[in-house]
């Protein structure tokens, strides 16, 4: 395999690197696409902002602003893990039950055989997966991802 030197400006395969940051006079140097730079970027903004390239952020509170999400997601989540689906108890009676049992002898830690921990898996993770498609919802609403 022959590797060809050529100018900074070439993209496509072996050839010369060059940096965009100001530095001392510009080194060539022989690398390839397919391994990784030698040279790492100090800091990703700076390093955009002195490039001249352009950033989508997201706003800084973005997650905050809206409560409806926190209400709603929470309300919508108890209200159906609160039907009594499992052997006419709901998920949320058994949680809280299995909370009752590990307090009742607590400087003890519940047994890894323990109910309680499939209870609150699935109690928390129906809760984060609720929260998440609500904000998604709330925010595509909002900023009108939804037009018909």
């Amino acid at each position: 395999m022959a590797a060809t030197f050529v100018s900074p400006s070439t993209v496509v395969g072996l050839g010369g690197t060059a940096t965009c940051m100001s530095s001392p006079p510009m080194k060539t140097r022989l690398s390839s696409g397919f391994l990784k730079s030698g040279v790492t970027a100090r800091n990703p903004l700076r390093l955009a902002g002195a490039c001249g390239g352009k950033f989508t952020c997201f706003e800084r509170d973005w997650l905050r602003r809206d409560f409806n999400v926190i209400g709603f997601g929470l309300i919508g989540w108890i209200a159906p893990s609160s039907i009594p689906a499992i052997d006419g108890k709901s998920l949320t009676g058994l949680f809280f039950e299995s909370i009752g049992t590990e307090l009742a002898h607590f400087p003890t830690p519940p047994p890894l055989t323990s109910q309680f921990w499939l209870w609150l898996v699935l109690w928390h993770l129906g809760l984060f997966i609720t929260l998440t498609f609500g904000q998604i919802g709330f925010k595509g609403r909002n900023e009108d991802y939804f037009k018909y």
